[in-house]
């Protein structure tokens, strides 16, 4: 069924670990992005400075704070997250300012225009028509072979199956148990959203990656974790 594009209530999960220089822009660029939303921060056990930035001057910013004892990782996160969430939608945003809030409009277009028949929407940073800053070879190539592998195993045909923004209806990202606690979130729910049969749409988004010197926290380690989520996720559970 579609949603009234006026009327719909976005819930935006900002997962954050050491995001203290960003995070207060991320929230006023979200509150900004035109659609009403519902902002679901969760600290994952900072140390920088940022939970004291959220129990202060953000403390009103954000419609629900949720906080870690400890770092227990991005997936883990954006599971309370998700439970925590009440919007008509559900969409991930990273506190790094690699992706542009300015684009939800676009993305939310599938659930509430033409067919408005869209389960999921995936922000597609190499779709051609994206504002996209050339990233370095080895990372895009990471991500690419990765999403090839992800299609093969789950019969989709994504272009960027590690993007952040993934959009999603609440009641179906709520229904799916979720399990891993870091980066391999996203084969994970790739994977699960596939068995599901949900209606899935891509939109293309402009993308402004941040190199390991300025906190991307990505690494080696996190791609063979997601080579091995791909298969246990699409073959054995």
């Amino acid at each position: 069924m579609g949603l009234n594009k006026d009327t719909l209530l976005l819930s935006v999960i900002v997962p954050c670990y050491n995001e203290v220089g960003t995070l207060e822009t991320v929230i006023d660029r979200v509150r900004g992005c035109g659609l009403r939303t519902q902002i679901v921060v969760v600290d994952d056990g900072s140390s920088d400075g940022t939970r004291e930035l959220l129990r202060g001057d953000l403390r009103d910013k954000a419609d629900i704070i949720l906080f870690h004892k400890r770092n227990m990782g991005k997936g883990a996160a954006l599971r309370h997250g998700f439970a925590a969430a009440t919007g008509d939608l559900v969409i991930v945003q990273d506190a790094d300012m690699e992706y542009d809030p300015n684009e939800f409009t676009k993305l939310v277009e599938p659930f509430v225009s033409g067919n408005a028949d869209a389960d999921v929407v995936y922000g597609s940073r190499y779709l051609r028509g994206s504002n996209f800053r050339v990233d370095g070879f080895y990372h895009e190539f990471g991500n690419k072979m990765l999403t090839l592998l992800s299609n093969l195993c789950s019969d989709l045909s994504l272009t960027d199956m590690e993007t952040c923004y993934k959009m999603f209806r609440r009641e179906l990202i709520q229904s799916i148990d979720l399990k891993e606690d870091r980066f391999g979130f996203e084969p994970e729910v790739t994977a699960k959203i596939a068995k599901k049969k949900a209606r899935i749409y891509e939109i293309p988004i402009s993308y402004h990656p941040r190199t390991f010197e300025q906190g991307k926290k990505i690494g080696l380690k996190d791609a063979f974790r997601a080579l091995y989520c791909i298969i246990r996720y699409n073959f054995f559970s």
